[in-house]
């Protein structure tokens, strides 16, 4: 996959004029109809009109598209081995580093308020609006369309992992079991930053064996930071 870094600096919350050529260096083409686009690019802070249903669309095209190229690149595998490849493929932070890669950022329509609140750097935020795009783009062009936009932007991820990557919090309570340990506990001791890019403290612990802690933009991916720490501290 080729890099695509911004096209510009990002002013004002507004899309950029040439926005069409973006969307045709992205994509490929240029679509007969850029409102889809816009919306897709736009934050609830912006709009009414914003990118939550394209996301919700662009999610499930994501997964299947997705599933479908594990199932073809790893016909081997049996079906947790190709879930766990599945969910580490879609995280909202995976589809944020493409976001990135593909230059989303300097086309981002924010609010004042959320642009001053770094919502263009949120993991959460690009996630989503990777998500809205994808969305928007399988309602213009097609599954097809799709299938071949999310296999060249996720290009050489699929091949990173040369095994299917085990959730840390499985690993964890797999560890603890086989260890005869009580099994893992989270507990959240910290919450703060804006409701579009909160920030999760979370703390796991087995029993008194030991413990840790991790940050992330959701408590799901808070616990499974912590998950990761306190395997460090195992040796895992």
């Amino acid at each position: 996959m080729v890099h695509r870094g911004p096209l510009g600096s990002h002013r004002g919350g507004l899309l950029k004029p040439d926005l069409g050529g973006w969307i045709a260096e992205v994509f490929g083409s240029a679509p007969d109809d850029l409102a889809p686009f816009e919306r897709a690019l736009t934050h609830g802070s912006q709009a009414a009109a914003n990118y939550e249903r394209l996301e919700f669309l662009g999610d499930r095209v994501l997964g299947l598209v997705i599933a479908e190229w594990l199932y073809e690149r790893f016909p081997g595998e049996p079906e947790g081995s190709l879930s766990r490849r599945l969910n580490a493929l879609v995280t909202g932070a995976m589809c944020a580093d493409v976001a990135r890669d593909l230059g989303v950022t300097a086309h981002l329509r924010l609010g004042k308020q959320a642009r001053e609140d770094g919502a263009a750097q949120s993991d959460n935020v690009l996630g989503d609006v990777m998500e809205a795009l994808i969305g928007a783009w399988y309602l213009a062009q097609g599954i097809e369309a799709a299938r071949d936009f999310v296999r060249s932007a996720w290009g050489s991820r699929i091949d990173e992992q040369r095994k299917a990557p085990k959730h840390p919090k499985s690993a964890l309570q797999e560890w603890a079991a086989a260890h005869q340990r009580r099994p893992p506990e989270y507990s959240i001791i910290d919450r703060s930053g804006p409701g579009h890019a909160p920030r999760f403290t979370v703390r796991v612990t087995i029993g008194k064996h030991a413990e840790a802690e991790g940050v992330g933009t959701s408590k799901g991916s808070a616990e499974t930071e912590a998950a990761k720490a306190l395997l460090g501290k195992l040796g895992e």
